[in-house]
């Protein structure tokens, strides 16, 4: 079917308890990896690719290729802007075909990323593109940006900051953190349960790769409607590919890795929509 917003998804989400699966990709065999196990899972899905994956290929190439496998899918399937981290590249992804942006201003003062999410809605909002922002900062590294040791979100400020920009979803930083954790995070179920009493949109989840399987259940039955995986993908991606040529080490054809890496990257997508409780989901 055609790419979908995540409006839909998103609600639908938050009225049923459940939370949708969001899965960066890299490639070409991450995307189809992920979309399978989606329709083996009879799951909405979300695809999401940051900056610096853009920077490697292209806005135009990444929508053309999420276009083409959803076209073939049976379940719906949106494009996400992942830590959108300025107008210009937020305005050119909903230009190119992208279904759901985020503005990152987090990194800004409170202001300030009032401001630029403003901007964004402006653009987004008219063309029906949903958009998702984030206040407080998530910690680790996302690309270019690295949030330390993170900074919480504080309740009253989120439900001002909604408010005043009208996004449509909003990441909240509740002790999460990008990349790979060191120590077994200690999450603020608390701080997440006194945001979703003063936020109406649908609360999202950043940096959950690493993050136990019963921490992730707490978070949606607290609120969380979307779940970001990053880097739990790319390490299988390169897991699979490894080990094809360690026991193939004359292969030189691309397609043996990255068929092995693709069917990496399934299993564990299949295990994290089951995680989420999006299986079964799908309209």
């Amino acid at each position: 079917m055609p790419l979908t917003t995540s409006t839909e998804m998103l609600l639908s989400a938050q009225a049923g308890g459940y939370a949708i699966g969001a899965f960066n990709i890299e490639n070409l065999e991450m995307l189809q990896a992920v979309v399978s196990a989606a329709e083996e899972m009879n799951s909405p899905v979300i695809i999401q690719t940051t900056p610096g994956t853009v920077k490697y290929a292209g806005l135009d190439v990444y929508k053309a290729m999420t276009a083409v496998v959803a076209a073939k899918a049976k379940v719906p399937v949106a494009l996400h802007l992942d830590h959108g981290d300025t107008h210009d590249l937020a305005t050119r992804a909903i230009e190119q075909g992208y279904t759901s942006v985020m503005i990152d201003g987090s990194f800004l003062s409170f202001e300030g990323n009032i401001d630029l999410t403003i901007g964004v809605v402006k653009v987004a909002k008219p063309m029906g593109i949903p958009v998702e922002a984030e206040l407080g900062t998530v910690g680790g590294k996302e690309d270019d940006h690295d949030g330390g040791m993170g900074a919480y979100t504080i309740p009253s400020l989120a439900k001002e900051f909604v408010e005043r920009t009208e996004v449509s979803s909003l990441a909240v930083a509740i002790g999460t953190a990008h990349g790979v954790y060191r120590v077994e995070p200690r999450l603020d179920v608390e701080r997440l349960k006194q945001i979703r009493d003063l936020v109406e949109v649908p609360l999202i989840l950043h940096g959950a790769s690493g993050i136990s399987t019963e921490q992730i259940h707490e978070c949606i039955k607290n609120g969380i409607c979307k779940v970001n995986f990053a880097t739990e993908l790319r390490k299988a991606y390169t897991a699979g590919v490894k080990e094809f040529i360690k026991e193939k080490p004359d292969a030189f054809d691309p397609k043996g890795y990255g068929a092995a890496g693709r069917e990496t990257v399934k299993k564990l997508v299949i295990d994290l929509i089951k995680t989420c409780g999006c299986a079964g989901r799908a309209k």
